[in-house]
């Protein structure tokens, strides 16, 4: 696990498939449209009063025991890789995208994480692209087809603070 500071890193946003964003019209921020991981140039969202990135790579793994044998076999089932980012919270964009766009956008519209992969196995149409840029090294670590996992608030006796939303991918990371 690695924790860095908002100031340390930079963090874009964008859609597996790069061209368009999320939409989302009625946001609770004010009645207006607005736009989650995506810009005029379709390179992304910088994400903005960040406070803190936390990145975590685990394993899962399973016992398995043979009839009559005394050893136990350790086999990996799959890696996960998790992304927290935490901001101060200043509209309800994030409460939004965790509640209608969990998986990213598909062919324009917001995708509903219901379809079957395909079978050539590109991915390109679900789940967000994750570029985190560690300012002090210039190392860029690209997480590929996230979604959305959680999305939790911070509350103080003034109101909200922070709010912090986590993804998680089970595909390989690239550091370059």
């Amino acid at each position: 696990m690695a924790y860095y500071l908002g100031r340390d890193v930079t963090v874009t946003l964008k859609t597996e498939n790069g061209t368009r964003g999320v939409a989302i019209t009625g946001a609770m921020d004010g009645g207006g449209a607005g736009g989650f991981a995506t810009d005029s140039a379709g390179s992304g969202d910088v994400v903005t009063d960040l406070t803190g990135v936390d990145i975590g790579i685990g394993v899962q793994d399973e016992d398995i025991t043979y009839m009559g044998k005394k050893s136990v076999l350790k086999a990996e089932i799959k890696k996960e890789t998790t992304l927290s980012l935490t901001r101060k919270k200043s509209t309800a964009l994030w409460e939004k995208v965790f509640n209608s766009a969990r998986w990213g956008a598909d062919s324009g519209s917001i995708h509903l994480g219901l379809s079957a992969p395909p079978a050539d196995g590109s991915y390109d149409n679900y789940g967000y692209k994750i570029a985190v840029n560690m300012s002090a090294a210039s190392d860029v670590l690209t997480l590929r087809n996230c979604t959305i996992t959680g999305h939790t608030v911070s509350l103080n006796a003034d109101g909200t603070a922070e709010e912090t939303l986590e993804f998680v991918t089970q595909v390989a990371p690239a550091v370059s």
